[in-house]
């Protein structure tokens, strides 16, 4: 499953843990990747992915954010992926709990 190399592979790569969803624990810093929609093109895999950066502050979300996409774009190195574009990035803060978050979303075309 796609999800799980990807997630694997940030988890080797930046210092803070990755998830597949938002833990139920409190965490100073941490990923949270989720696919958003896949398809095919010319009969190959792709994927939308949507990365979210979460930290103590605004600055360090985007730190961390950063790290991220540099992580997400060396996916191409593997054997798995055929094809990274970041779509768009941008600050994600959640206004209801007051959580500092960006967001990062790539295509991803993969085997």
């Amino acid at each position: 499953m796609i999800e799980t190399i990807i997630k694997n592979r940030l988890a080797s790569e930046l210092n803070v843990e990755v998830f597949l969803e938002k833990p139920s624990s409190k965490i100073e810093s941490y990923v949270v990747l989720e696919k958003t929609s896949s398809g095919k093109r010319n009969h190959l895999p792709t994927a939308v992915f949507a990365f979210q950066s979460y930290a103590k502050s605004l600055y360090a979300a985007a730190e961390l954010n950063e790290r991220v996409k540099m992580a997400v774009e060396s996916l191409i190195l593997l054997d798995e992926i055929r094809g990274v574009s970041l779509n768009s990035d941008y600050n994600f803060t959640d206004t209801t709990t007051k959580e500092y978050r960006y967001q990062a979303v790539f295509d991803i075309g993969h085997y």
